[in-house]
């Protein structure tokens, strides 16, 4: 099969489009404590319809060293007190935040909480460096998607003001396990 990867950036917190806000019991709360287990939740609930599978053979310790590092952090959309979506935020060399992954969790998909969700998590892309002390201001957030990820993902991200950078495409062959392979 063909994927497609869309590599996306924004250089200006002012380019932010905010989504509008869906209203109700809505909070998006970073993740104060790290919790491995609480990430791979996380991670295998959002990405399981959209085959991710990187981290699947990741074993407690791999978890623990990936929650516990400086410069990363989780931020979960909750709606009425349950879990409805996630981002990793990850602090990268010369002032770069990569959002590592974001999605919703299945059952939360067209309530219009995804554009609302990434909005919040450029705005905390954008103020990190106040989050860590020592770290240079924030000059660039990016991203990357693919044809596997929903169908609104792309959409979304341009509609928030992150621009298309890069484009890659490749030959996959997804066949033998249904898995999704590792993206660069």
């Amino acid at each position: 099969m063909s994927l497609t990867t869309w590599y996306l950036e924004t250089t200006d917190p002012g380019g932010l489009r905010p989504a509008r806000d869906p209203g109700g019991d809505v909070r998006f709360d970073r993740v104060g404590i790290p919790s491995p287990a609480f990430n791979r939740f996380l991670y295998e609930r959002v990405g399981g319809d959209w085959q991710w599978t990187d981290r699947l053979p990741w074993t407690d310790r791999q978890w623990r060293l990936w929650v516990d590092r400086p410069g990363l952090e989780t931020w979960v959309l909750y709606l009425d007190g349950a879990p409805a979506g996630y981002t990793e935020l990850e602090a990268q060399p010369d002032g770069a935040v990569e959002v590592v992954y974001f999605g919703l969790l299945p059952g939360f998909l067209g309530r219009g909480l995804g554009g609302h969700m990434l909005t919040l998590a450029l705005r905390r892309a954008w103020d990190l460096a106040d989050r860590l002390p020592g770290r240079e201001p924030t000059r660039r957030v990016w991203l990357h998607t693919c044809s596997l990820d929903g169908e609104h993902a792309l959409a979304n991200y341009r509609s928030r003001g992150l621009s298309v950078y890069r484009t890659t495409r490749e030959q996959v062959d997804t066949s033998t396990k249904g898995r999704r392979p590792a993206v660069p």
